[in-house]
């Protein structure tokens, strides 16, 4: 036994790399960000549990982020593999430090679990959102490291 909460995964194929055109590179260009700019900075977040990724476990979808220009706000759920996973709020918490790093501050994050996807959903969601709680949780250096190798390029 390997001590894995779901030993073997179902495993998704990736999405296509982004199209890029000379605008993206053109700092005079002002561009709104959109759900799969969102969607591309947190797909390659590493599962805390497994050497993939979170798009390989279908974790995150582009469909399931949502990003608002006008009211700032970008809003992403998850969902785990199994619905009792213990590295849920992790997960989300790599999740929103992400974006938290990646994106302007003027952007309002919303980082929930599916609905109806994990038994404590209501419990890590609340968690998620509580700011304060989020910024504890990133003072503990342990739990930090561990958001920085979720975040860290797979070698």
């Amino acid at each position: 036994m390997t001590g894995l909460e779901n030993e073997n995964p179902t495993l998704y194929s990736k999405t296509r790399e982004r199209q890029t055109t000379d605008t993206d590179y053109d700092d005079d260009v002002a561009e709104e960000i959109d759900s799969r700019e969102v969607y591309d900075l947190i797909r390659s977040i590493n599962d805390p549990e497994h050497p993939l990724s979170l798009e390989e476990l279908n974790v995150v979808e582009n469909a399931r982020v949502e990003v608002s220009n006008k009211d700032s706000s970008v809003s992403v759920q998850f969902t785990p593999t199994i619905p009792h996973c213990s590295m849920a709020t992790l997960i989300g918490l790599s999740i929103t430090v992400k974006l938290i790093r990646s994106l302007p501050p003027r952007f309002k994050l919303d980082v929930q679990i599916t609905p109806g996807t994990h038994v404590s959903e209501g419990a890590i969601n609340k968690q998620l959102a509580d700011k304060e709680r989020v910024a504890a949780a990133l003072e503990n250096s342990h739990l930090l490291e561990v958001v920085n190798q979720c975040l860290s390029a797979r070698k």
